[in-house]
């Protein structure tokens, strides 16, 4: 069931599709930014240092990332919406699995590798499908359908920590298994679209009223040759530096809470608070990308930097309310990268390599996110305090936000060569034109 078109319906079903994303992220994304719950029960019931629990945690995000151009070139070749229940089968059966809790390595293979995979089949191909739909309201709809990971991230926290207490850890990743399930019913909902990349021939053919009318023929499954763009190369180092930042805070903010002293819950609150003010941020960072006050690359590159240095901030917090201003405007900052730092792909590669650039995207960023938790476990462990992990977690996003500083530079100095070439060869058919006449 295809639904046919000149372009992208800026609308219409794609509503259907940009709530199915929702959902999509909210059972993929939410559930990896609360592993953190999860820490400190593993790291106890396996007697093992930090960096080595977080090896779970980093696992996971490689594999995320590295199965991100598979993702993208089985999007191409067949659709988003067989990958993405596809991924919904391997999340959920990584999940189920884990829930065994055999040994450490079984959690790498379960936890890290199945779920990481699965996340990746299903979050590459649902990004894919809110950026085919939509061009005039892309920025809005896909924070919308981002923020699915933060609602979904306020309510299983404190979920989260219930199902721990009444069923245990591994009871716990048995349910969480049994709830990304749904994912293949957010797959059955993303209906594919025919766009008109290039097929300007078979929309002739068929108005001409040929009596059979061919799919059309998809093009080259991924484009290597991008990695001959210097911008996206710059902005795969931006991702890298980005990713070794990203996916700290959220898995050391509970274990750092904790030895604050605070109450269980209190640690677990501090994360639907961080969800809540992502969510705000990824709307309202939408909404103003949308507006187009300032390049989407200039936005990204204040709201890395804010949000480094609100994390180098917040280790002097000593207190509950201290760590919950610092966590909201975190959060808040978090939710404005994620909003804008995907659909900036598209400014880099155009729409029609969206598919290919954001797996490549993906695909080096896996090196930053394998490495930055269980560096930050290390200097956990070295130091004895979880203020480190924080302050190298800062120093990665600040320094990410000086190649997105480049990426702008060289997009706007090309897009201003090619606007010379366009003018220059008009002056030139206007010439031509007033010598003939």
């Amino acid at each position: 069931m295809k639904s046919g078109g000149a372009g992208p319906p800026d609308g219409g079903y794609g509503w259907v599709v940009v709530t199915s994303a929702f959902f999509i992220m909210g059972l993929t994304a939410a559930v990896l930014k609360n592993f953190g719950i999860f820490f400190l029960d593993i790291q106890s019931h396996f007697g093992v240092l930090t960096s080595t629990t977080s090896w779970v945690t980093a696992t996971t995000i490689a594999m995320f990332h590295l199965g991100a151009p598979v993702a993208s070139a089985l999007t191409l070749q067949f659709s988003q919406r067989a990958v993405i229940i596809v991924g919904g089968l391997l999340t959920a059966s990584g999940m189920l699995l884990a829930s065994l809790g055999l040994s450490l390595p079984w959690l790498y293979l379960t936890m890290g590798i199945l779920q990481g995979i699965g996340i990746s089949f299903s979050w590459i191909p649902a990004n894919s499908m809110v950026s085919h739909y939509f061009v005039r309201w892309r920025p809005i709809a896909y924070a919308i359908a981002s923020s699915g990971e933060c609602v979904f991230a306020i309510m299983f926290s404190p979920f989260f920590q219930w199902l721990i207490e009444m069923y245990s850890w591994q009871g716990t990743l048995l349910i969480i298994g049994g709830l990304q399930l749904n994912l293949c019913v957010c797959g059955a909902l993303m209906r594919p679209l025919e766009t008109t990349q290039g097929s300007i021939q078979e929309t002739k053919d068929c108005l001409e009223g040929n009596a059979v009318v061919l799919p059309p023929k998809r093009k080259v499954i991924f484009h290597c040759s991008l990695l001959r763009n210097p911008e996206l190369l710059l902005y795969i180092l931006f991702a890298i530096f980005a990713a070794a930042g990203f996916f700290i805070p959220p898995l050391f903010l509970v274990p750092f809470a904790n030895s604050l002293g605070l109450d269980k819950y209190w640690p677990a609150s501090i994360l639907s608070v961080m969800a809540l003010a992502d969510l705000a941020g990824r709307l309202i960072c939408g909404w103003v990308a949308n507006m187009r006050l300032v390049r989407h690359l200039q936005l990204l590159t204040m709201v890395v930097t804010l949000l480094g240095v609100m994390l180098l901030l917040l280790p002097i917090s000593h207190n509950y309310w201290a760590i919950l201003v610092f966590t909201s405007l975190y959060g808040f900052l978090f939710g404005c990268v994620v909003a804008i730092h995907v659909t900036s792909i598209v400014d880099i590669v155009t729409l029609e390599r969206f598919d290919s650039g954001l797996g490549i995207f993906m695909l080096f960023r896996s090196i930053g996110g394998f490495i930055g938790p269980p560096a930050a476990g290390w200097l956990v462990d070295e130091t004895n305090d979880y203020s480190s992990a924080f302050y190298f977690s800062g120093l990665c996003l600040i320094s990410s936000a000086v190649f997105v500083v480049m990426v702008d530079y060289l997009v706007e100095r090309r897009k201003a060569t090619e606007a010379d070439v366009h003018q220059a060869i008009s002056q030139q058919e206007d010439w031509e034109t007033g010598k003939v006449k």
